[in-house]
């Protein structure tokens, strides 16, 4: 059938009314997808969809993890939203675009594999983008201030970027400066997410002679409606490697927990970007850094992770540590489940309204999305739409704690899987425990 989905003839009605809501433009040719400015962890390539929805490459794993999701773990995930499939194509400039396209029978989207399509490698296989808007901000970013010629062509930036990979690397906590206006759009200059642009635009061109279509989820976007968005990514559980590692994924990634505070408390920072509004300056950490804090240097990001400059931002930990709370009595009676590698989000609004009642975005463009109230954001409810409105929390600040991340996730329902596992899984648990630990220590020292 690709030759009408390629020309964008045959649409689900599901689709197009996604694109809608999104106020995506949808035209023959596709939706041109953008790099997602606020991923702050990860490898995996994640891509502005639309003003709601972001994808990122369809891992079948991941895929059949949000198809079959226990109804009590709706609230603590992102909404998952369908599954396209995307291309890249270059634009009269020479640029690279990507482009998403519907897939020709929605219902049938696990059955209708070609099992080379669905990403067995990820790592070859997944997509970055690129355009001329973004170029001046990856050459700044991406040479750190070294003076070149902001129009050179694409493919001496990602050679100039693989040079300089070990100067990036380097730099693990960054500052940049946001001028007053339009805060969200310089949030482009996220280094973590231009890394892995460039890793994966460079990755995709060398594929291009072997495929050109590749299948994204399409997942709710869970900052959008963040004026702006703090981030904190944490990896959860004291082991991250899947049940199918090779021999030398597994020793990899035993001894990353085992040199960070994984092994300990069974979480480690993984990303992070904050808003400091004293400054004006938002403030990126990426994983390089996160895996050598020690204890006492993780409870100090996480206390920076809720300061604004001025204060700790003390009235966002107790609707933290309750979603915490739910979200581990949620998991604890989740049986045979098993979360190796997935992270845990915390999102809060760095510049919130003054007003509570000023509402911040037009609501209700979705059926799973009602209002962005206040207590909505902070229970989650966006996420399953399935929940009644609670009385009374209308002037709780907005907070958003969920999993993200189910690449290597296992459960006795995955037939083909070697290991079944049995009961909770502590890990993950473990490190939640810790976690509230460590945030009702801030809360207690907050009013010192």
């Amino acid at each position: 059938h690709s030759p009408a989905v390629r020309c964008g003839l045959r649409m689900s009605p599901a689709l197009e009314a996604l694109m809608q809501a999104d106020g995506t433009p949808y035209s023959a040719k596709g939706v041109m997808l953008e790099p997602f400015v606020h991923q702050v962890g990860g490898h995996s390539c994640v891509l502005r969809f639309g003003e709601q929805t972001i994808c990122k490459p369809l891992i079948p794993r991941e895929h059949q993890f949000y198809k079959n999701l226990p109804l009590e773990m709706r609230k603590f995930t992102p909404q998952y939203k369908g599954v396209v499939s995307v291309s890249f194509e270059e634009d009269e400039e020479g640029n690279l675009c990507l482009i998403a396209y519907p897939l020709h029978s929605e219902s049938g989207d696990s059955e209708n594999k070609d099992p080379s399509a669905d990403c067995q490698e990820p790592k070859s296989k997944m997509l970055k983008w690129s355009n001329k808007k973004q170029s001046p901000l990856l050459q700044e970013k991406e040479n750190y201030s070294k003076d070149r010629p902001r129009n050179s062509r694409k493919e001496d930036k990602i050679m100039s970027y693989n040079r300089d990979e070990v100067q990036q690397q380097q730099a693990e906590v960054l500052c940049f400066s946001l001028e007053k206006g339009n805060v969200v759009s310089q949030i482009k200059h996220n280094p973590w997410s231009l890394k892995c642009h460039q890793q994966q635009l460079q990755r995709m061109k060398e594929n291009a002679k072997h495929r050109n279509q590749y299948k994204f989820i399409l997942l709710e976007n869970l900052t959008w409606r963040y004026r702006v968005p703090c981030v904190l990514d944490l990896k959860m559980g004291t082991r991250q490697h899947g049940d199918d590692a090779s021999e030398e994924k597994k020793a990899n990634q035993i001894r990353k927990c085992q040199q960070s505070t994984s092994a300990s408390i069974g979480v480690r920072l993984c990303g992070m970007q904050v808003y400091q509004s004293d400054s004006g300056q938002i403030m990126f950490m990426n994983k390089y850094h996160g895996r050598k804090l020690t204890l006492a240097g993780f409870k100090e990001a996480l206390y920076q992770f809720f300061h604004n400059g001025r204060r700790l931002r003390h009235e966002l930990l107790s609707p933290v540590l309750r979603r915490l709370r739910e979200m581990q009595a949620a998991l604890e009676a989740c049986e045979s489940y098993r979360f190796y590698s997935s992270s845990l989000l915390i999102i809060y609004d760095g510049d919130p309204p003054r007003t509570p009642a000023r509402p911040r975005h037009r609501g209700g463009e979705e059926g799973d999305e009602d209002e962005p109230s206040d207590e909505e954001e902070e229970e989650g409810e966006e996420g399953s739409g399935r929940s009644s409105h609670r009385a009374g929390e209308a002037s709780s600040p907005e907070v958003d704690v969920r999993m993200i991340d189910f690449a290597h996730t296992t459960c006795r329902h995955y037939g083909e899987d070697s290991v079944v596992h049995e009961g909770q899984d502590s890990g993950f648990i473990f490190g939640l425990q810790n976690l509230i630990t460590i945030i009702s220590q801030l809360e207690e020292h907050s009013t010192d």
